[in-house]
């Protein structure tokens, strides 16, 4: 049996490009499972399930070695466990050296899928090193800058004063001032500082 695996990171992102890639490969529409998680571990719960549906006579196919996850040590473990502990092939099809279904009659092939596997991993965990560095550095020349991130603060409307000073000398709850403010009671309290 043929499966497919699309993921996508986030809600609002489209898996579009990736099952029309897996129909053209010729896998039938229900066999296809679409995520959307991030790909920083593989605790995704419909990968999950689709490993532990896999058997030796399977394929999976993912559509680039970056929907499979980002972390170069975890691509690799995971790699390991479907094509050696499960048996299971893999096809990534943007990269046809990663294509392990001719393995045991070709241990030279196998031998190249996993090597490229191996340095793409590497290359994509370096990337996500390298993004989390560049992100560091633009944040540092922000706040340099004077750039605040974040809500701005909620202007505290003219009648805090007075609700403050009747909430200090007891006359009002520190709930019934956020109230009276349209404020939450977290909120009233941090004003006063307390």
């Amino acid at each position: 049996m043929e499966y497919g695996y699309v993921r996508v990171s986030a809600k609002d992102q489209k898996e579009g490009r990736q099952i029309v890639a897996m129909l053209e490969f010729g896998l039938l529409r229900r066999n296809i499972v679409v995520e959307k998680m991030s790909g920083k571990d593989f605790s995704r719960p419909k990968y999950q399930r689709l490993i532990k549906k896999l058997t030796p006579s399977d394929t999976l196919i993912i559509k680039s070695i970056d929907r499979l996850g980002r972390d170069y040590e975890e691509i690799i473990e995971q790699w390991r466990h479907i094509t050696k502990d499960i048996g299971a092939a893999i096809v990534v099809l943007d990269m046809p050296l990663l294509d392990t279904r001719q393995r045991p009659q070709d241990l030279t092939g196998a031998f190249i899928a996993d090597l490229v596997l191996q340095i793409l991993s590497y290359i994509a965990e370096m990337e996500r090193m390298f993004n989390r560095h560049r992100q560091a550095e633009g944040i540092a020349l922000a706040l340099a800058k004077g750039v605040r991130f974040g809500r701005k603060p909620k202007e505290r409307p003219a009648a805090f004063a007075t609700l403050r000073t009747r909430w200090e000398s007891g006359e009002v709850s520190a709930r019934e001032a956020a109230r009276q403010l349209g404020i939450s009671h977290p909120t009233f309290l941090a004003w006063t500082g307390k």
